[in-house]
């Protein structure tokens, strides 16, 4: 009996040590860093409405199915990736944009479950996947961006960037907790470019605020030297006054004996010029008595007699200028009324002459009108005239053009042969063989054939034709007919 018990002890004993074996096995505990991703099974996970075909667990243990279920560890750990990034800004300046970001899992099951199933067995790939997102919307956003907002506002590049970012991190699963931008390089130069001016203005600042140092440096020194100087002087004046009292002093007890003898003798002096001033104030007193008194006396009579005879002759001026202005007075009176008088007088002549140009020049206006009229009735009556002779020979041509045109030839016939005649103007000498007969010829063919009493013939012609009248005569001709010698043979 007492080993049955034992055998039965010793069998609870291993049964309780199986399952504590086997409940150490299926007993799976997430760090608070990692979380468990336990799949074979279908299971519900608080806000994912869908089951997924695998269970969650962070920051608590749970049992596990050897065999059955599978258990893997997802890190929710930081971490971090390096961003070197070629970049291209809108102005077409080509940057290198160097910064960091640092990311993790997110600490929701969503984000897990995201991050699970694109990172479970690739989670070294983590950082690369997220290193492509981010060059490529950094890319993008340094392309909408100058030089000079990227380094005035590195905060709006990377609010930016964690912006445009932020969706596709969500879809991964990943949050992000930080994003720095630690440098922008630029190869070509402009960004130094850019800071030359404000160090040129610096330096130019710095080399303004040296040189006024400098300046009031030298001021100070200068202002030393003058109050060294000034005390020198000062110094110098004080010794020479000193010397100078010292000198007095001794030329003062030098000259004690020559300058008492001195005063006494001035005393002396004195005495005798108040002696001789006595002497002579009264010699004055008695010059006053004797000489000046009785010649002041006379003097005032003298121009007593003077004022006197002056005024005399003032009185007498004045009335003589007041005779003379009351004479010319009158005169003006006098030549005044004559000009009026003789104004007046020049009035009435001009209005008469006046009316005396007017009416010679109406009379000459009259005279002027009816002379015009005359005029224009006279040479109506020309006109009128003209335009009857001109019709009765317009009739005339009309009814008989040969006749009227064999009068004007008759009438102008000594024109045309002085015209015909004309050809043989400039002919020296001319040989006829048959005479007379050839000659009168030779004036038949110049005047038929072409010659010039034809074309004024026909000039004529053309005249009348145009405008109903025959020609009043044919034009002069220049030049006068010569003799032409014949020599008949």
């Amino acid at each position: 009996m007492p080993m049955v018990v034992g055998v039965v002890a010793g069998v609870a004993v291993a049964a309780v040590l199986v399952l504590i074996g086997l409940f150490k096995l299926m007993w799976r505990v997430a760090e608070p860093n990692e979380a468990l991703i336990i799949s074979g099974s279908k299971h519900r996970t608080e806000g994912i409405e869908e089951g997924m075909g695998f269970r969650i667990v962070t920051g608590r243990g749970t049992l596990v199915m050897p065999g059955v279920q599978a258990v893997r560890k997802l890190s929710l750990d930081l971490n971090e990736t390096e961003l070197q990034v070629d970049c291209v800004t809108h102005q077409g300046i080509p940057l290198k944009v160097r910064g960091v970001v640092i990311f993790k899992v997110g600490d929701d099951f969503v984000s897990i479950a995201n991050a699970a199933r694109r990172f479970l067995d690739q989670q070294k790939l983590m950082s690369e996947r997220v290193h492509n997102v981010f060059a490529g919307h950094l890319r993008s956003i340094v392309g909408g961006l100058t030089v000079e907002e990227m380094i005035r506002d590195r905060e709006k590049l990377t609010g930016q960037t964690r912006a445009a970012c932020g969706t596709e991190m969500e879809k991964l699963g990943l949050i992000v907790d930080s994003l720095q931008i630690h440098e922008i390089e630029d190869p070509t130069g402009y960004i130094q470019n850019l800071a030359m001016p404000h160090a040129a203005a610096v330096q130019r600042d710095a080399r303004i605020a040296q040189a006024e140092a400098n300046r009031l440096a030298t001021e100070a020194e200068q202002q030393s030297f003058a109050r060294m100087a000034e005390a020198t002087r000062d110094s110098e004046i004080l010794q020479a006054g000193y010397q100078a009292e010292r000198d007095k002093a001794a030329a003062e007890a030098r000259q004690a004996g020559p300058l008492a003898e001195a005063g006494a003798r001035q005393e002396v002096v004195v005495q005798e010029t108040r002696v001789a001033e006595l002497e002579a104030h009264r010699r004055e007193q008695q010059l006053q008595a004797d000489v000046r008194k009785p010649a002041d006396a006379a003097a005032y009579e003298t121009r007593t007699l003077a004022e006197a005879d002056r005024d005399a002759r003032i009185s007498s001026a004045q009335a003589q200028a007041k005779e003379t202005e009351l004479a010319a007075a009158a005169e003006a009176t006098r030549v005044k009324a004559a000009a009026g008088a003789e104004a007046e007088a020049t009035k009435a002549r001009g209005e008469a002459a006046a009316q005396a140009t007017r009416a010679t020049g109406a009379a000459e206006a009259a005279a002027a009108q009816a002379r015009g009229l005359a005029e224009a009735e006279a040479a109506k009556a020309k006109g009128l005239a003209e335009a009857e002779a001109i019709k009765a020979r317009a009739a005339a041509l009309a009814e008989n053009q040969e006749a009227v045109v064999a009068q004007q030839l008759a009438e102008n016939w000594p024109e045309i042969v002085k015209a015909g005649a004309s050809a043989f103007g400039n002919v020296d000498n001319m040989v006829l063989l048959n005479g007379a007969d050839g000659m009168a010829d030779m004036f038949a063919k110049a005047l038929t054939m072409g010659g010039t009493g034809l074309g004024l013939a026909r000039q004529l012609l053309a005249s009348m034709d145009r405008d109903g009248q025959a020609a009043q005569g044919a034009s002069s001709l220049n030049g006068q007919s010569r003799k032409v010698p014949v020599d008949d043979k």
